[in-house]
């Protein structure tokens, strides 16, 4: 198995402030120290994947490693962006791993359908959603191999 790359970050596109606190909580307490970037809505992850407005400059929107997305966001929703990052040829290596509170088939089989690489339903526990993230970090950080990051 390989070991864990920390320089990897993970770009967490959630509009709930409360679940990002704890997807970061649960994070930190599944020992991952990935770095962690955080976007707001599914325009604000396309300005950062592009390097648009505030997200310019690489060194504070470093490329993610690993994409987080919910599916139910304002402005763009996940699904749209999903679409959008899975259509790029420079974009579309990144892993994006849906993590939403639905657990609708029809968001199950759009989101594979649209390119997703795995999907997740929020657990409802805390404690639920640190296992989630130990899992989450040991499959994609130690066990497959991820493209270089360009």
């Amino acid at each position: 198995m390989k070991t864990t790359n920390k320089l990897t970050t993970i770009l967490i596109a959630d509009d709930d402030e409360e679940d990002c606190m704890l997807i970061q909580e649960a994070l930190e307490a599944s020992k991952l120290a990935n770095d962690l970037s955080f976007v707001s809505d599914g325009e604000e992850l396309m300005d950062y994947l592009y390097r648009r407005g505030q997200y310019a400059e690489p060194s504070t929107s470093p490329r993610p490693g690993l994409i987080l997305l919910d599916l139910n966001m304002p402005k763009k929703n996940g699904r749209e962006a999903l679409q959008e990052i899975k259509v790029d040829p420079n974009l579309r290596r990144i892993p994006v791993v849906v993590l939403t509170t639905s657990k609708a088939e029809i968001d199950i089989y759009q989101s594979y359908n649209l390119g997703a690489n795995s999907f997740i339903t929020k657990p409802v526990t805390f404690e639920g959603l640190v296992e989630v993230m130990k899992t989450l970090g040991k499959y994609w950080f130690a066990v497959v191999e991820l493209p270089p990051q360009a």
